[in-house]
Protein backbone atom coordinates (compact mmCIF):
# COMPACT_ATOMS: atom_id res chain seq x y z
CA UNK A 1 0.00 0.00 0.00
CA UNK A 2 1.64 3.26 -1.27
CA UNK A 3 1.10 6.33 1.43
CA UNK A 4 2.18 9.99 1.83
CA UNK A 5 3.00 11.31 4.96
CA UNK A 6 4.92 14.84 6.22
CA UNK A 7 7.97 14.00 8.08
CA UNK A 8 10.46 16.83 9.71
CA UNK A 9 13.42 17.74 7.64
CA UNK A 10 15.51 16.08 10.05
CA UNK A 11 13.84 13.27 10.86
CA UNK A 12 14.11 12.27 6.61
CA UNK A 13 17.57 12.66 6.73
CA UNK A 14 18.43 11.08 9.51
CA UNK A 15 16.28 8.19 8.18
CA UNK A 16 18.45 8.83 4.45
CA UNK A 17 21.90 8.21 6.51
CA UNK A 18 20.35 5.05 8.16
CA UNK A 19 19.13 3.28 5.35
CA UNK A 20 22.19 3.98 3.14
CA UNK A 21 24.46 2.94 6.16
CA UNK A 22 22.46 -0.27 6.49
CA UNK A 23 21.60 -0.95 2.65
CA UNK A 24 17.86 -0.75 3.91
CA UNK A 25 15.40 0.27 1.38
CA UNK A 26 13.52 3.46 2.83
CA UNK A 27 10.49 1.97 2.33
CA UNK A 28 11.16 -1.38 4.01
CA UNK A 29 12.59 1.07 7.41
CA UNK A 30 9.49 3.21 7.68
CA UNK A 31 7.63 -0.33 7.42
CA UNK A 32 9.55 -1.39 10.21
CA UNK A 33 9.43 1.52 12.22
CA UNK A 34 5.77 1.64 12.21
CA UNK A 35 4.99 -2.15 12.85
CA UNK A 36 7.39 -1.92 15.76
CA UNK A 37 5.11 1.30 17.11
CA UNK A 38 1.81 -0.63 16.44
CA UNK A 39 3.24 -3.65 18.31
CA UNK A 40 4.30 -1.26 21.65
CA UNK A 41 0.76 0.34 21.13
CA UNK A 42 -1.12 -3.17 21.09
CA UNK A 43 1.29 -4.20 23.96
CA UNK A 44 0.63 -1.16 26.08
CA UNK A 45 -3.27 -1.99 25.48
CA UNK A 46 -3.30 -5.51 26.78
CA UNK A 47 -1.44 -3.96 29.78
CA UNK A 48 -4.23 -1.14 30.22
CA UNK A 49 -6.76 -4.16 30.03
CA UNK A 50 -4.84 -6.34 32.22
CA UNK A 51 -4.57 -3.36 34.89
CA UNK A 52 -7.96 -2.51 35.08
CA UNK A 53 -8.91 -6.16 35.28
CA UNK A 54 -6.37 -6.50 38.68
CA UNK A 55 -7.97 -3.00 39.84
CA UNK A 56 -11.08 -4.92 40.84
CA UNK A 57 -9.71 -8.56 40.96
CA UNK A 58 -7.26 -9.81 43.48
CA UNK A 59 -3.88 -11.30 42.05
CA UNK A 60 -3.23 -13.19 44.80
CA UNK A 61 -2.73 -16.83 44.90
CA UNK A 62 -4.68 -19.33 46.63
CA UNK A 63 -2.28 -20.47 49.97
CA UNK A 64 -2.18 -24.35 48.88
CA UNK A 65 -1.28 -23.32 45.57
CA UNK A 66 1.78 -20.85 47.03
CA UNK A 67 3.14 -23.74 49.13
CA UNK A 68 3.16 -25.84 46.16
CA UNK A 69 5.27 -23.61 44.37
CA UNK A 70 7.72 -22.96 46.91
CA UNK A 71 7.81 -27.05 47.60
CA UNK A 72 8.79 -27.19 44.16
CA UNK A 73 11.00 -24.20 44.12
CA UNK A 74 13.11 -25.94 46.43
CA UNK A 75 13.98 -28.74 44.42
CA UNK A 76 15.62 -27.03 41.41
CA UNK A 77 18.82 -25.96 41.42
CA UNK A 78 19.15 -22.44 40.56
Amino acid sequence: MKTAVSIPDPVFETVEELCKRHGIPRSRFYAMAIKQFVDAYRENDVTERLNRVYATESSSLYPALTAAQFRALAKEKW
